[in-house]
């Protein structure tokens, strides 16, 4: 048996979730990929998965053998492209996982640079409201963005968004513009289920806290939502500078409650492990620094700035 080719078509199938598709994805027989894995489970005395006739999944010590032979898999790949690289430039297929909105505005944008300076790096980008796996579903970074992360997360900060409350001229003309946080309970207020589970918008001023209980008729877990039923005069929301930027600067959306402070997000970098951090993700992410470095372009949301 050649466990090297055996650790491939195990990573294979649990990443495909089938043998018919990780045989696919490796150019190898089914029957040839489940001899590999029957020969790797003879070999480790061990069963790697629970067969159903609908589904595969790990049993605890597949799903152990997993974490490393993902990990040394991982380093042998970076090892060949740094080698058969000139000059060791970073190379490999750099698996990136990003909030949809934002990747679409702010990502998106610096891809072809990227690659105009790491041509050997070949990005496969999966854009994903939702908080991904990054070891299950064999993703090398996530982009997350949030106020704070688990400890148990390898991140790195990369940049700071505020988060602005407002509505469009049409709800205020119609329903007024709270001059306190308190005046809230009176408006309709457009709900992100994600950040708002309790219904609670949490103001600061002069090191006070104040926390309002908010209420109206649209929850969601996606900001473009929310975002569509502000333009559309249907409430106060609270959405992240990246995604109401320019709606700001063009006065379709007016911003509320300067004076209080909201605590802002952060754009991180997540990924699997510090110990081992090949060089396609260090480019990647020291590049995303780079170019969101000082003030990022969706912080530059206030009418007349540049």
């Amino acid at each position: 048996m050649d466990r090297l080719l055996a650790m491939e078509a195990f990573v294979a199938v649990v990443e495909a979730g089938s043998f018919v598709a990780a045989s696919e994805r490796l150019g190898r027989a089914t029957s040839t990929t489940s001899r590999q894995i029957s020969e790797l489970e003879a070999h480790l005395q061990a069963r790697l998965f629970q067969r159903t006739t609908r589904r595969l999944t790990l049993t605890e010590p597949g799903q152990i053998f997993y974490r490393h032979s993902k990990d040394l898999l991982g380093r042998l790949e970076e090892a060949e492209a740094e080698v058969s690289a000139e000059g060791g430039e970073p190379g490999g297929q750099l698996r990136v996982s990003a909030p949809a909105s934002f990747g679409t505005l702010y990502l998106a944008e610096l891809i072809s640079p990227f690659h105009g300076r790491y041509p050997r790096v070949a990005l496969a980008l999966s854009l994903d409201d939702r908080q991904v796996d990054l070891m299950g579903e064999g993703h090398d970074l996530a982009i997350r963005i949030s106020r704070s992360l688990p400890e148990h997360l390898v991140a790195r900060k990369l940049a700071p968004v505020s988060i602005v409350t407002c509505a469009a001229p049409a709800y205020l003309e119609r329903a007024g513009a709270p001059r306190s946080p308190e005046e809230l309970s009176e408006h309709s207020c457009l709900l992100y289920t994600q950040a708002d589970p309790y219904r609670t918008w949490t103001y600061h001023r002069d090191g006070e806290s104040i926390p309002v209980r908010v209420d109206g008729y649209l929850t969601a877990n996606n900001g473009d939502v929310l975002r569509s039923a502000a333009l559309a005069g249907d409430g106060i929301a609270q959405l992240p500078a990246f995604l109401v930027r320019d709606d700001l600067r063009a006065g379709r959306l007016t911003p509320l409650l300067e004076d209080y402070h909201l605590p802002p997000l952060g754009v991180y970098a997540v990924y699997p492990s510090k110990r081992y951090l090949p060089a396609k993700v260090r480019v990647f992410v020291d590049f995303l620094a780079e170019a969101w470095s000082g003030t990022p372009v969706w912080e530059n949301w206030r009418s007349g700035a540049t």
